[in-house]
């Protein structure tokens, strides 16, 4: 619905007028035929009609745009009385602000800030009659701290209430405790599976380990065995090669004896068999 023409101050265009409600447009659109409407008129008439209002020419809410800037300026300067006259405020407003007014106007009616209350009553006069609510709220004057109606002030008594928070306060401690046990009870359960799980991966792990380690102590006594072996073969190399040596020290020496007894005798060898030499067999030497 638009605002009511009658609180407009002086004459009002026609094309600033909506094409349903006759009244002058709120929050306006306008359709390609160029006529326009408030946005909630024009949104109900859609509902139950394809066409628009005036020239019945087809429209739908895709093709509806805002109003054109001259008529937009042209309707925010417009002069008219606040919505609260009849309680006495006479302020003019241009379209444009008059909504920023109302929402401040003390001639306003509100409600009560009380709850339970449904008193409507003008917002310059809250103050006065939030003092005297029978809705209002004040803090025990006896210290017990618990908050009043006034209309409650007969019946409070400050044990009775301190003994009902009490009451409260251990139901809900109460509450909060379980809730914290069933919660820890919950870990630890969650806590004690996980390390069933864990202890049992690890068994698992250790006899593997113990696994790879009797098979490394078998394969390093069987290496301490080959090892063994090649040294005793070493040892027997070695000593085979010191008397190869002093075999060839000897041969050495009857070369150079041979020589001196005639240069026209020849000395041949036989070749000594690996066993002879070892077992030291006397040497044959053939003079020609």
């Amino acid at each position: 619905m638009g605002y009511d023409i009658d609180r407009f101050v002086g004459y009002v265009n026609e094309g600033l007028l909506c094409s349903i409600c006759r009244d002058v447009l709120e929050d306006a659109l306008q359709a390609p035929c160029e006529h326009a409407f408030c946005t909630a008129c024009i949104h109900g008439w859609l509902v139950h009609h394809s066409n628009c209002p005036e020239d019945r020419q087809v429209i739908d809410v895709s093709l509806l745009r805002p109003l054109y800037r001259y008529m937009k300026n042209d309707l925010n300067r417009l002069q008219l009385h606040c919505r609260n006259r009849e309680y006495g405020c006479e302020m003019i407003c241009s379209l444009e602000s008059i909504d920023r007014h109302e929402r401040e106007c003390e001639y306003s009616q509100i409600p009560c800030s009380n709850a339970g209350c449904t008193v409507q009553i003008e917002r310059r006069n809250l103050d006065g009659h939030l003092a005297v609510c029978e809705y209002r709220s004040r803090e025990c004057p006896n210290g017990c701290g618990y908050t009043i109606l006034s209309a409650e002030d007969t019946q409070h008594n400050c044990v009775a209430e301190l003994r009902t928070e009490l009451e409260l306060l251990r139901s809900e401690m109460i509450c909060k405790v379980e809730e914290a046990k069933h919660e820890m009870e919950s870990r630890l359960d969650s806590q004690r599976r996980h390390m069933v799980q864990k202890e049992s991966i690890l068994q698992n792990e250790i006899e593997e380990l113990k696994s790879q380690v009797s098979r490394l102590m078998s394969d390093v006594r069987s290496l301490m065995a080959v090892e063994r072996q090649h040294r005793q073969e070493l040892e027997q190399a070695e000593l085979e090669k010191r008397e190869l040596m002093e075999l060839l020290k000897g041969l050495q020496k009857d070369c150079r004896l041979t020589t001196t007894e005639g240069s026209k005798k020849s000395i041949h060898f036989r070749p000594l068999t690996r066993i002879e030499s070892v077992k030291r067999k006397p040497r044959e030497v053939t003079v020609i």
